[in-house]
């Protein structure tokens, strides 16, 4: 099955899309900020990426800029997960250059796990 890097810096979030990931049959692998996220997308070249927005020492968008504009990464979907909903800000995080798409959280699974196949199959 697929291999999903989660990044995400909330360990009571982590650990609930982990366990729900592993239980659809997916590898996760799991970074706690955009720094570490960079350096795992290269070292272990996951199918997808969730990337949590808001973290410590590097927040997801430039994680995503960094992911995207390295040869080695670029192909990599990236599903951007953020609680902020508004019209305006879902806009902008999804046409930032290198976001596939964007859910909003708290995570509805099912919706999710759509998402995630979408991108899969691109």
């Amino acid at each position: 099955m697929a291999k999903i890097l989660l990044v995400e810096d909330d360990e009571m979030n982590r650990d609930m899309l982990s366990r729900r990931l592993i239980r659809k049959q997916y590898t996760v692998l799991i970074a706690v900020n955009g720094k570490e996220s960079v350096e795992k997308a290269i070292s272990e070249k996951p199918d997808l990426i969730l990337m949590d927005m808001n973290m410590p020492e590097m927040d997801g968008l430039e994680a995503t800029r960094l992911i995207k504009n390295n040869p080695e990464t670029a192909n990599i979907p990236i599903l951007i997960l953020s609680a902020h909903a508004m019209p305006s800000y879902v806009a902008k995080a999804k046409s930032f250059e290198g976001c596939d798409d964007y859910d909003i959280k708290p995570v509805e699974i099912d919706r999710l796990i759509g998402k995630i196949e979408a991108l899969l199959k691109k």
